[in-house]
Protein backbone atom coordinates (compact mmCIF):
# COMPACT_ATOMS: atom_id res chain seq x y z
CA UNK A 1 0.00 0.00 0.00
CA UNK A 2 1.45 3.27 -1.11
CA UNK A 3 2.14 5.88 1.71
CA UNK A 4 -0.97 8.31 0.28
CA UNK A 5 -3.16 5.42 0.15
CA UNK A 6 -2.26 4.64 4.00
CA UNK A 7 -2.82 8.57 4.48
CA UNK A 8 -5.99 8.20 2.81
CA UNK A 9 -7.33 4.97 5.31
CA UNK A 10 -6.09 6.77 8.06
CA UNK A 11 -7.74 9.85 7.75
CA UNK A 12 -11.02 7.50 7.08
CA UNK A 13 -10.92 6.02 9.72
CA UNK A 14 -9.98 8.96 12.18
CA UNK A 15 -12.94 10.82 10.63
CA UNK A 16 -15.64 7.61 11.18
CA UNK A 17 -13.78 6.98 15.11
CA UNK A 18 -14.24 11.01 15.35
CA UNK A 19 -18.11 11.41 14.13
CA UNK A 20 -18.57 14.86 15.71
CA UNK A 21 -14.96 16.10 13.63
CA UNK A 22 -16.04 14.24 10.21
CA UNK A 23 -17.37 17.40 8.89
CA UNK A 24 -20.98 18.55 8.18
CA UNK A 25 -22.61 15.35 7.88
CA UNK A 26 -21.56 13.76 10.87
CA UNK A 27 -23.72 16.36 12.90
CA UNK A 28 -27.12 16.56 12.63
CA UNK A 29 -29.19 20.04 12.19
CA UNK A 30 -30.71 19.92 15.40
CA UNK A 31 -28.41 18.76 17.66
CA UNK A 32 -25.86 21.85 16.41
CA UNK A 33 -24.66 24.07 19.24
CA UNK A 34 -21.81 25.89 17.88
CA UNK A 35 -21.13 26.71 13.70
CA UNK A 36 -17.88 28.05 12.77
CA UNK A 37 -17.04 30.25 9.64
CA UNK A 38 -14.86 32.40 8.28
CA UNK A 39 -11.43 32.31 7.77
CA UNK A 40 -11.34 28.32 8.53
CA UNK A 41 -9.72 25.33 6.81
CA UNK A 42 -12.19 23.80 3.61
CA UNK A 43 -11.92 20.35 5.40
CA UNK A 44 -12.34 21.46 8.53
CA UNK A 45 -15.51 21.05 10.38
CA UNK A 46 -18.39 23.76 10.43
CA UNK A 47 -21.16 22.33 12.89
CA UNK A 48 -20.14 21.13 16.04
CA UNK A 49 -22.73 19.31 18.55
CA UNK A 50 -22.09 18.51 22.28
CA UNK A 51 -19.96 15.33 21.67
CA UNK A 52 -17.83 17.23 18.95
CA UNK A 53 -16.52 19.67 21.29
CA UNK A 54 -15.83 17.51 23.82
CA UNK A 55 -13.96 15.33 21.67
CA UNK A 56 -11.72 17.85 21.39
CA UNK A 57 -8.92 18.56 24.10
CA UNK A 58 -10.69 19.68 27.51
CA UNK A 59 -9.51 22.34 29.88
CA UNK A 60 -10.43 23.02 33.68
CA UNK A 61 -10.67 26.85 34.98
CA UNK A 62 -11.76 27.72 38.09
CA UNK A 63 -12.65 30.97 38.49
CA UNK A 64 -15.34 33.31 39.68
CA UNK A 65 -17.43 35.86 37.42
CA UNK A 66 -18.90 38.89 37.90
CA UNK A 67 -22.06 37.87 36.47
CA UNK A 68 -22.20 34.27 39.50
CA UNK A 69 -21.87 33.56 42.88
CA UNK A 70 -18.55 32.05 44.43
CA UNK A 71 -15.81 29.90 42.57
CA UNK A 72 -17.08 28.12 39.79
CA UNK A 73 -15.47 25.10 37.36
CA UNK A 74 -15.09 25.66 34.16
CA UNK A 75 -14.85 22.65 31.54
CA UNK A 76 -14.34 23.66 27.72
CA UNK A 77 -12.06 23.84 25.06
CA UNK A 78 -9.37 26.98 25.06
CA UNK A 79 -9.91 29.45 22.34
CA UNK A 80 -6.33 28.61 20.85
CA UNK A 81 -6.98 24.93 20.37
CA UNK A 82 -10.72 25.56 18.67
CA UNK A 83 -8.91 27.78 16.45
CA UNK A 84 -6.43 25.11 15.60
CA UNK A 85 -8.79 22.60 15.22
CA UNK A 86 -10.39 24.51 12.10
CA UNK A 87 -7.23 25.65 10.65
CA UNK A 88 -8.73 29.05 11.36
CA UNK A 89 -6.28 32.25 10.40
CA UNK A 90 -7.22 35.72 10.75
CA UNK A 91 -7.15 38.71 13.04
CA UNK A 92 -9.92 38.04 15.46
CA UNK A 93 -12.70 35.98 16.15
CA UNK A 94 -16.32 37.89 15.76
CA UNK A 95 -18.54 35.59 18.21
CA UNK A 96 -22.25 35.44 17.85
CA UNK A 97 -24.95 34.55 20.29
CA UNK A 98 -28.01 33.52 20.16
CA UNK A 99 -30.11 36.57 20.90
CA UNK A 100 -27.70 37.90 18.27
CA UNK A 101 -25.39 39.92 20.46
CA UNK A 102 -21.83 40.06 18.50
CA UNK A 103 -18.59 40.75 19.83
CA UNK A 104 -15.38 40.66 18.12
CA UNK A 105 -12.60 38.98 20.28
CA UNK A 106 -8.61 39.69 18.94
CA UNK A 107 -6.73 36.69 18.07
CA UNK A 108 -4.53 37.59 20.94
CA UNK A 109 -6.63 36.23 23.29
CA UNK A 110 -6.52 32.96 21.44
CA UNK A 111 -3.37 31.76 23.63
CA UNK A 112 -2.94 29.23 26.03
CA UNK A 113 -4.31 30.13 29.79
CA UNK A 114 -6.86 32.71 27.40
CA UNK A 115 -10.44 32.49 26.88
CA UNK A 116 -12.29 29.63 26.96
CA UNK A 117 -15.05 27.95 25.62
CA UNK A 118 -16.71 26.38 28.20
CA UNK A 119 -19.39 24.19 27.70
CA UNK A 120 -19.63 22.52 31.44
CA UNK A 121 -20.14 24.56 34.59
CA UNK A 122 -19.21 22.84 37.67
CA UNK A 123 -19.69 19.39 35.60
CA UNK A 124 -23.06 20.15 34.50
CA UNK A 125 -24.52 21.42 30.78
CA UNK A 126 -25.47 24.50 30.80
CA UNK A 127 -29.22 25.45 29.75
CA UNK A 128 -29.94 28.48 27.67
CA UNK A 129 -31.38 30.58 30.69
CA UNK A 130 -28.15 29.37 32.36
CA UNK A 131 -25.73 31.23 30.01
CA UNK A 132 -25.30 28.34 27.86
CA UNK A 133 -25.15 25.71 26.36
CA UNK A 134 -21.72 27.85 25.63
CA UNK A 135 -20.05 30.39 27.24
CA UNK A 136 -16.64 31.81 26.14
CA UNK A 137 -15.30 32.80 29.71
CA UNK A 138 -11.91 33.94 30.53
CA UNK A 139 -9.85 32.80 33.73
CA UNK A 140 -10.51 35.74 35.60
CA UNK A 141 -8.83 34.76 39.12
CA UNK A 142 -5.95 33.86 37.39
CA UNK A 143 -4.89 37.10 35.83
CA UNK A 144 -5.91 40.37 37.20
CA UNK A 145 -5.80 41.71 33.67
CA UNK A 146 -8.84 39.74 32.73
CA UNK A 147 -11.05 42.10 35.25
CA UNK A 148 -12.36 44.80 33.67
CA UNK A 149 -14.67 45.74 31.09
CA UNK A 150 -12.90 44.88 28.46
CA UNK A 151 -12.89 40.98 28.50
CA UNK A 152 -16.19 41.01 30.42
CA UNK A 153 -17.27 42.36 26.87
CA UNK A 154 -15.78 39.36 25.49
CA UNK A 155 -17.64 36.60 27.81
CA UNK A 156 -20.09 36.38 25.54
CA UNK A 157 -22.74 33.06 27.16
CA UNK A 158 -25.33 31.68 24.49
CA UNK A 159 -22.98 31.47 21.92
CA UNK A 160 -23.73 30.00 18.56
CA UNK A 161 -21.69 31.05 16.17
CA UNK A 162 -18.22 31.84 15.27
CA UNK A 163 -16.41 33.28 12.68
CA UNK A 164 -12.59 33.55 11.91
CA UNK A 165 -12.25 37.25 10.51
CA UNK A 166 -9.19 40.16 9.31
CA UNK A 167 -9.89 42.78 11.16
CA UNK A 168 -10.67 45.78 8.40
Amino acid sequence: MSYRSTFVATLSLLATSLPGLAGESAVTPDDVILTIGGNISPDAPTRFDIDALKALPATVVETSTVWTKGTLTFTGIELVDLVEAVGGEGDAILATALNDYAIEIPMEDAVEGGALLAYLVDGKEMAVREKGPLWIVYPFDDNPEYNGEKYYSRSIWQLARIDIVDQE
